[in-house]
């Protein structure tokens, strides 16, 4: 017997031990158990009588290949631990769905009736998700119209745990704000808010970012198509409108992942980034939302999927006026955008 059989029988005897040892008392946990043992068994066993392995080396045609036997071993460990990944990986995604599903109960405790019934009375209500964005909300605020015709307008800013005054310059220019316990990302500010203007059941919502890039005397065009029963969701588009320049990559950008996202849904749609939207409420309630950041994308493609109606708008995206973009380098925006893209389309 060789030296290296030897020491597989040892950790496989080892392995079986402490299977044993570590998942005991309040550290049970039955799947990791049956990993560990299972794992460690089979290991001792194919160390003991490496000819079981004979039948899978012929399967994958390694029986003339130098140490056929470890390759398929090795083949057959890669698929188990890929199963383990994507086990794993699932489990991972239910809990944050628990987790995001308790932060927001918790959140709601801290929303007074008042507000839900200021908020009920309004027809359109501009939706903004904020993280240390004090200076630019203090120019955005000020721009609102508080009527567009004869629909009443009113302002919700879930603050997302900030580390500035944002929730207080929002008090002092008289409007709502309601506070995330921790700073979870623009897509989990977005579902705390939309939990409440479902609450309110608010007819008509504009989401809007607080960096001030987006024009306020663009909002009417957004709504134009609801109010006109034309579209379920209205997206702002920069590139049927206009933009300053900022940064060659991100735009390029912009055109990339037009392209990917129209390829996936068969709708043409231009600008899959824009936070500058319209929605018929109601309809908006019928989509699984799950993403924290790089959110944009997930609500286009699971609208796509559940038949609403999406059409786009021009709009003027201006520069940042003040402090730096929350979204990170370009090319890690890039990277994470294109994963939600994925993973929202697979879901």
């Amino acid at each position: 017997m060789s030296n290296l059989r030897i020491i597989g029988i040892l950790i496989g005897i080892v392995g079986v031990l402490l299977s044993f040892r570590f998942f005991r008392g309040q550290k049970w946990n039955r799947q990791n158990f049956l990993f560990m043992l299972s794992s460690s068994f089979c290991l001792g066993l194919i160390a003991w009588n490496p000819d079981i392995v004979n039948s899978i080396q012929s399967i994958l045609s390694l029986e003339l290949a130098e140490r056929g036997r470890i390759l398929a071993l090795l083949i057959c460990a890669t698929l188990v631990l890929w199963f383990v990944v994507i086990y794993n990986r699932n489990s991972l995604f239910k809990h944050s769905i628990q987790f995001d599903q308790l932060v927001r109960v918790l959140s709601q405790y801290q929303i007074k009736e008042k507000l839900v019934q200021r908020l009920s009375q309004c027809d359109i209500c501009i939706l903004i998700p904020a993280f240390n964005e004090s200076e630019n909300l203090n120019k955005l605020l000020g721009e609102i119209p508080g009527k567009i015709k004869d629909k009443k307008i009113d302002v919700l800013v879930v603050d997302d745990c900030s580390e500035d005054n944002t929730s207080e310059v929002v008090r002092e220019k008289g409007f709502n704000v309601v506070q995330n316990p921790i700073n979870r990302g623009g897509g989990a500010a977005l579902r705390l808010g939309y939990d409440i203007l479902m609450r309110a059941g608010v007819n008509i919502c504009v989401t809007m970012d607080a960096d001030c890039q987006h024009n306020p005397d663009e909002i009417p065009n957004l709504i134009k198509p609801i109010l006109n029963d034309k579209a379920d969701i209205v997206i702002g588009s920069r590139i049927l409108g206009s933009f300053e320049r900022d940064s060659l990559f991100r735009i390029s950008g912009v055109y990339f992942f037009s392209f990917i996202v129209t390829s996936l849904t068969g709708l043409k749609i231009t600008d899959p980034s824009s936070g500058f939207r319209a929605f018929n409420f109601h309809k908006l309630n019928t989509i699984s939302l799950y993403e924290d950041q790089y959110h944009t994308s997930e609500l286009i493609i699971n609208a796509a999927k559940k038949g609403l109606r999406i059409v786009e708008e021009p709009i003027t995206i201006l520069k940042r006026k003040h402090g730096q973009s929350k979204k990170g380098k370009n090319l890690k925006y890039g990277l994470y955008f294109a994963k939600t893209i994925l993973k929202s389309w697979w879901r």
